[in-house]
């Protein structure tokens, strides 16, 4: 079965992004997100990005670029995307004090899915109101997705948060992880958050 393209621009890709070329697969449920109404999502990141995207139907995705660097990060942006992250906080990753850090769940002893279900949920907690408290102290943006858990966080944020994550993921009480932060960050947890 010949693949099925998804692309939505106006011109054929110019010959200035052939310099280099990447490949990345998301899941097939995610391209529409990646693709947006109208291919509005795809052309914002390609011109973000300075890189042209071929998005396939499929889920692989082919990025052109005329600098490494700029096809390295317009990577991070749609792994994010395929991660689950909503394409405007993905786009975070163009600033340059930002970054991406991705856990796999399988890595924390989840290799049941009933596991990697009651793990996932120590991250977001009741009502999303772990993940919330994570995500105002830290700063990061955390987006618990499939048998992964990934992270977007300005550079010098980054590392606490995927800590506290790996907390949480390894068993430790709320209250550990919070004093963590605390401690990291010189942001209290609320009463209320607790």
């Amino acid at each position: 079965m010949p693949k099925k393209n998804i692309d939505f621009s106006d011109s054929e890709t110019p010959q200035s992004f052939d310099i280099f070329e990447d490949h990345i697969l998301i899941p097939k449920i995610r391209v529409p997100i990646l693709v947006g109404k109208g291919g509005a999502s795809k052309k914002k990141i390609e011109q973000a990005g300075n890189v042209k995207l071929l998005v396939q139907a499929e889920g692989e995705v082919t990025i052109k670029a005329q600098d490494a660097l700029e096809l390295s990060v317009a990577k991070d942006v749609i792994e994010a995307i395929g991660r689950g992250f909503n394409p405007s906080v993905a786009m975070k990753l163009f600033k340059e004090d930002y970054g991406l850090d991705i856990l796999s769940v399988a890595d924390f002893g989840a290799k049941t899915r009933s596991r990697r279900i009651e793990i996932k949920g120590l991250v977001i907690g009741n009502e999303g109101k772990t993940k919330r408290v994570l995500e105002r102290i830290t700063g990061a943006n955390i987006c618990v997705y499939g048998k992964t858990i990934a992270i977007i966080a300005p550079t010098d944020c980054i590392q606490t948060a995927r800590q506290a994550v790996e907390m949480f993921l390894t068993g430790s009480k709320h209250a550990s992880v919070y004093r963590f932060l605390e401690r990291k960050t010189g942001e209290k947890v609320e009463d209320g958050e607790q």
